[in-house]
């Protein structure tokens, strides 16, 4: 504290000095909230050039860079979604039904497995639990090889099921340790409750502790949501048929190496595939805020 501002502490408050210090407020106030603006525009700049590009011819898509412009069609949604081999509302579809199993599969394995983390007592429990987190440390190209030999080996290849059969693996212990520092914030009384009472573990499971957890369980599905939704590499793995292409696979299809890319179909694609995201995310937000302040986690 300077000198100047205990003498101001000291001094008894006019009618003077309150309008001048609330006048300095307003200034810093609107200084911060035009400093947040600004930032935000840089940050949506992309994302509203996106936009604004998908209703640009493609020869003026790279000829002009700006957000303002007068040539505007929707010729690019209407080619986009007819182009390719398919309808874009196959992939879609098929990308809904991945992210809606890959949600079903997590929600489920999760919220088992940090059940019996967070209150079970077992043999070598705090061990699992370090070698779970563990792997989040894993990177994912780590274990590519032999889950793409595992899967080819099953005859799996092809289909849906290398990406949502193992969501119901627990195999995402980021959502494990989410449910499980959630769980063990709840009070133990409830479960000495339920199991005075005579209620096992499945039924305090069910009745008792998915409840409690809806913050944590939509959370989960929403980050599931979006994981799914934009995932590229595993889908370009695993599907080779057009017919199963996901959308963000789908979307490789406007580009071609060796002729013109219709890049302004891509981009009008591009923008249908992130209205789910922003669909999801807007409506979720509070889940999520929720979850994350109920656990603990920054």
């Amino acid at each position: 504290m300077t000198t100047e501002n205990a003498r101001e502490r000291l001094l008894p408050s006019t009618p003077k000095r309150i309008a001048h210090r609330s006048s300095r407020n307003r200034v810093s106030s609107v200084l911060k909230h035009a400093g947040l603006i600004a930032g935000a525009l840089v940050m949506m700049y992309p994302l509203l050039w996106l936009v604004v590009s998908s209703f640009k011819p493609n020869d003026q898509i790279f000829r002009d860079l700006s957000i303002f412009t007068t040539h505007l069609t929707i010729e690019n949604y209407i080619h986009g979604w007819n182009n390719l081999q398919y309808p874009f509302g196959v992939f879609l579809l098929n990308s809904t039904m991945i992210a809606v199993g890959s949600i079903i599969g997590n929600l489920v394995s999760c919220s088992l497995a940090a059940y019996a983390f967070g209150r079970l007592k077992f043999r070598g429990r705090n061990l699992l639990f370090a070698i779970m987190l563990a792997t989040i440390m894993l990177p994912f190209q780590v274990v590519l090889v032999p889950q793409f030999t595992i899967f080819k080996e099953l005859g799996w290849l092809n289909t849906f099921l290398p990406l949502i059969v193992p969501k119901f693996l627990a195999t995402d212990a980021f959502f494990v340790f989410l449910m499980v520092q959630f769980i063990r914030a709840l009070p133990g009384e409830l479960f000495e409750a339920a199991r005075i009472d005579g209620a096992g573990h499945f039924r305090t499971y069910f009745q008792i502790t998915l409840p409690l957890m809806t913050p944590a369980l939509a959370t989960t599905a929403i980050f599931t949501f979006i994981w799914s939704w934009s995932d590229f590499l595993s889908p370009l793995l695993y599907l080779r048929v057009p017919a199963l292409f996901t959308a963000s696979v789908a979307l490789k299809g406007f580009l071609d190496s060796q002729s013109s890319s219709d890049f302004g179909s891509m981009f009008a694609m591009s923008v249908v595939s992130l209205v789910p995201l922003f669909v999801v995310f807007l409506f979720g937000q509070r889940y999520l805020i929720k979850g994350f302040a109920t656990t603990g986690m920054k």
